[in-house]
């Protein structure tokens, strides 16, 4: 007999088509969200709205096209080292690529974020963080070394793993009739 718990939640999974921690975690967010948008623009409305809008078309206009076209090159430089055309494929470029994107794109968000302290243009916040100035660019390349290190783990593994998946190839001599 099902129980009228169980009944509720396949429902609520057929409606919103996740489960309940889904649904549940993902109103919490909002919630987050909602909570700091209001904290935010208690100071400054009209500059953060300018903020906003204003980094939605850098990314829009600027951003979007230059890591779609170094994307494109990418997968292009990748298929004509392994001797492929554009005509024929023999297996989509951008599982393995996904190994140089991730850590890139982290090294990059990582850059975006606190380049006034990794680029040093922010002459006062020594005194903050008692903290040396010139101390965030070398952080930012061990951060960055270290992303790349981990990704090319994550892709020596997964490479081994899928070798050691496949089943051995046989001697595939054509038996005489006889």
């Amino acid at each position: 007999m099902k129980r009228p718990a169980q009944g509720r939640a396949k429902g609520i999974r057929a409606r919103y088509g996740g489960s309940l921690w889904h649904l549940l975690l993902v109103l919490c967010s909002f919630a987050l969200t909602c909570y700091a948008g209001f904290q935010l623009l208690q100071g400054n409305p009209l500059g953060v709205a300018i903020w906003f809008v204003g980094a939605a078309l850098l990314h829009d206009l600027v951003f979007l096209p230059l890591y779609t076209v170094t994307d494109r090159v990418l997968q292009t430089l990748f298929r004509k080292r392994r001797g492929e055309t554009a005509a024929r494929p023999s297996r989509p470029v951008t599982g393995r690529l996904n190994y140089l994107r991730v850590p890139a794109f982290v090294a990059l968000l990582l850059l975006l974020v606190w380049y006034p302290l990794i680029l040093s243009r922010v002459p006062s916040f020594t005194g903050y963080t008692t903290l040396p100035a010139d101390v965030f660019w070398g952080r930012w390349l061990l951060i960055t070394a270290a992303l790349f290190a981990l990704s090319a783990v994550c892709l020596l593994v997964t490479l081994w793993r899928a070798r050691s998946r496949r089943p051995p190839v046989r001697d595939a001599r054509p038996e005489k009739p006889g």
